[in-house]
């Protein structure tokens, strides 16, 4: 019989086509290749036995950690007594009907209905269809436009790469597409103004906005929307004053604001959602990874009062709004959605982000800050990155092709600790799941305080 990994490994270059992957080089065996076995807590291991701390929860989705069986349950049980049926025309189950409810009841206030779909780039797609409508349904065909950041991630669809603005999601796709349009990324350790304090910084953000509102023209911009704090751009914290300023801007043109809360929704920032967390008074709020914890694929759209009303009017005046997934509301899905919401409440997990999030940061602060090549190190809740320099004093950044990141990341791979390699930087990113403890978090300081070290003794 050959051996089961070597097998996998072989049936694994040669048939899987996998996401966000160098395609010539894992078909190649030239990068290397794990399969995924098991998991419990903040633990994953490999078909090979291999044990590793998952410090990114997958990808920032496993909040709840590896290996709850009451979801498994959940899953099962509903699976058992009725696997599948629409949400079309008016149909529901008793999960997805609950699990609405559940997701409003945590929201900010102002919110009024949830449209489910099964990821977090198709939520967004259907965030850029109900603003159109929005605007249709209120007589302003010419107000369309959807201004994102650079350095953003929404999703890698057509319109949803689009929205993302970074240039690996762009680049021999033809992207980004009209009407998409992008400003200024609230990255303050990126400034070109050294001299700007934070809220100075904040306010040209908000001005460089403004002036590409003007420049469009007001009555034909729409929306605008970012992540309550970067995520894959960076994990870069807004900063002083940020969203305060941006939303005066907003207001004033009457431009939507959508909140993508894909990855700081449900506990991630020590609040159940960033909008609460940063004062973001949303229009519209995209949500995925932690409403099941990544469990089963599940997204959704929480769509406020304000939307609600205009929507409403758009189907006495249209009919039946022509929009929807086969798996919208998926049952199997909304019962994981349920005992998931129902598990941070049980373990108390909101509250540990906030203050385990606070430990791990000033863990890595303590252990990383002073070094020469640690341009700065970053976060809110159980977010939390840490940025390398060439020239820590002049800020002076690595050439990409040197791949200090990846080596850094590959480093503390090997040391059994999974952080994240960011693109467009030499930036190692952590996510770990809710459930961290601080002596986990302390195993994640100090493997990857070694692998900082060993990366740069090589240089």
């Amino acid at each position: 019989m050959p051996d089961r990994s070597n097998e996998l490994a072989a049936w694994d270059r040669d048939h899987f086509f996998h996401p966000s992957t160098h395609m010539g080089m894992h078909a190649r065996g030239e990068a290397p290749n794990r399969v995924m076995a098991g998991g419990e807590g903040v633990y994953v291991t490999d078909i090979e036995g291999r044990t590793s701390l998952d410090a990114f929860a997958g990808l920032y989705c496993v909040n709840v950690g590896y290996g709850r069986t009451k979801i498994a349950d959940a899953i099962a049980a509903q699976a058992s007594q009725l696997a599948y049926y629409h949400a079309y025309v008016g149909h529901g189950t008793e999960a997805s009907i609950r699990l609405a409810k559940m997701i409003i009841d945590r929201a900010p206030k102002n919110m009024s209905r949830v449209y489910f779909g099964l990821s977090g780039s198709d939520a967004n797609e259907t965030n850029i269809k109900l603003i159109w409508y929005y605007n249709n349904v209120l007589g302003r065909p010419e107000k369309k436009k959807i201004i994102s950041r650079w350095r953003g991630y929404h999703g890698s669809g057509v319109m949803t790469g689009s929205l993302t603005g970074l240039e690996l999601f762009h680049n021999a796709f033809d992207l980004p597409r009209a009407p998409i349009l992008h400003t200024e990324a609230p990255y303050y350790f990126r400034r070109a103004d050294r001299s700007m304090s934070e809220e100075q910084f904040s306010q040209h953000c908000a001005d460089k906005l403004e002036e590409l509102i003007l420049a469009e023209g007001p009555e034909t911009v729409a929306a605008f929307i970012g992540e309550p704090a970067l995520g894959t751009g960076g994990i870069v914290p807004p900063p002083a004053g940020y969203w305060q300023k941006i939303q005066a801007v907003l207001k004033k043109y009457d431009v939507l604001l959508v909140a993508d809360e894909v990855v700081t929704g449900f506990g991630r920032l020590g609040t159940m959602f960033g909008s609460d967390h940063y004062g973001m008074e949303s229009d519209l709020i995209t949500i995925a990874k932690g409403l099941t914890s990544a469990y089963a694929p599940l997204s959704g759209v929480i769509v406020s009062d304000k939307v609600w009303r205009v929507l409403v009017e758009g189907s006495d005046k249209l009919g039946s709004l022509g929009h929807g997934w086969t798996y919208s509301a998926h049952p199997i899905c909304a019962a994981a959605g349920i005992a998931n919401l129902e598990l941070i409440d049980e373990l108390d997990l909101v509250r540990n982000a906030g203050e385990t999030g606070a430990y791990f940061r000033n863990g890595l602060t303590a252990a990383l800050a002073d070094h020469a090549h640690v341009g700065e190190v970053r976060g809110d809740g159980l977010l939390a990155a840490v940025e390398f320099v060439a020239d820590k004093e002049d800020r002076i950044f690595f050439d990409a092709a040197d791949k200090i990141g990846p080596k850094i990341a590959a480093a503390l791979a090997e040391r059994g600790v999974i952080g994240r390699a960011m693109p467009q930087g030499d930036i190692l990113g952590f996510a770990p799941p809710l459930c961290l403890t601080q002596g986990e978090a302390d195993v994640i300081v100090d493997k990857t305080a070694d692998a900082v070290k060993s990366v740069f003794a090589g240089l």
